[in-house]
């Protein structure tokens, strides 16, 4: 049983509080029965796999713990990322809060068919933060990492000043959107196949939290094109090319 502060996993673990020795090592931890169990279930191997008053002293996991209440279990895990595809995916740039990274990953996970593609300057999807708010999805489903210019298929990008709502658009489809105050680069809006906006009460806020907006563009995606029409349906409004 580890008994000293010194020892290498537990040293280890500190340096991977940092992502600068996250991408280096390209290593991360996942910390809770129930994020280790979601690894286990994905086929993930950990490296490294602490178990409280097993494996190691408890005040000693506690100290390197990222949870407040300390942890009973904690796993090293090697990086992954997906490949691009799928029919619908989602694709992030500029979202600086690990917590909507993580968030948006469980949301496409439980969404769509794609990964989550991340562009410039989002946080760190394997930071301990963003692994919690995903809730074991980073596993089932790694991210990928490409630029907006690498992605394929029909690129919808949300923007509060488009003309018309999300609707059906031809696939592959990848739902693109950006931090929650800059919204995507007015360069890659230029560049978008389509643009689109979410429409918000009157008098409500300005805008939605990006996972909460990821969430209602990836259902429309997913379910406008099986919906029927009929006489009695009003027929799907088509987002507005922005060239």
């Amino acid at each position: 049983m580890i008994s000293s502060p010194d020892n290498q996993h537990l040293k280890t673990i500190r340096k991977l509080a940092d992502r600068r020795w996250r991408e280096k090592l390209d290593l991360f931890t996942a910390e809770g029965e129930d994020l280790v169990e979601a690894a286990e279930r994905a086929g993930w191997e950990p490296e490294v796999l602490l178990v409280s008053g097993e494996d190691v002293d408890p005040p000693l996991l506690d100290e390197v713990s990222s949870l407040g209440s300390g942890t009973r279990v904690l796993g090293i895990y090697r990086r992954r990322f997906s490949g691009l595809g799928g029919e619908v995916s989602l694709y992030l740039q500029g979202v600086h809060d690990p917590g909507n990274v993580g968030t948006v990953i469980r949301t496409a996970h439980a969404l769509c068919d794609g990964p989550v593609t991340l562009g410039p300057d989002c946080a760190d999807p394997f930071s301990p933060k963003a692994v919690r708010a995903s809730m074991g999805s980073i596993f089932a489903r790694p991210p990928a990492q490409a630029g907006f210019g690498e992605l394929g298929g029909t690129r919808v990008a949300l923007d509060s000043r488009a003309s018309h709502p999300c609707g059906d658009v031809p696939r592959p489809a990848v739902l693109c959107l950006g931090g929650e105050r800059e919204g995507l680069p007015d360069d890659v809006l230029a560049k978008a196949d389509v643009t689109a906006r979410i429409p918000l009460r009157e008098g409500g806020p300005e805008s939605l939290n990006v996972a909460a907006a990821a969430a209602i563009g990836l259902y429309e995606l997913r379910t406008c094109a099986a919906r029927p029409t009929n006489a009695g349906a009003a027929p799907l409004r088509r987002m507005a090319d922005r060239g």
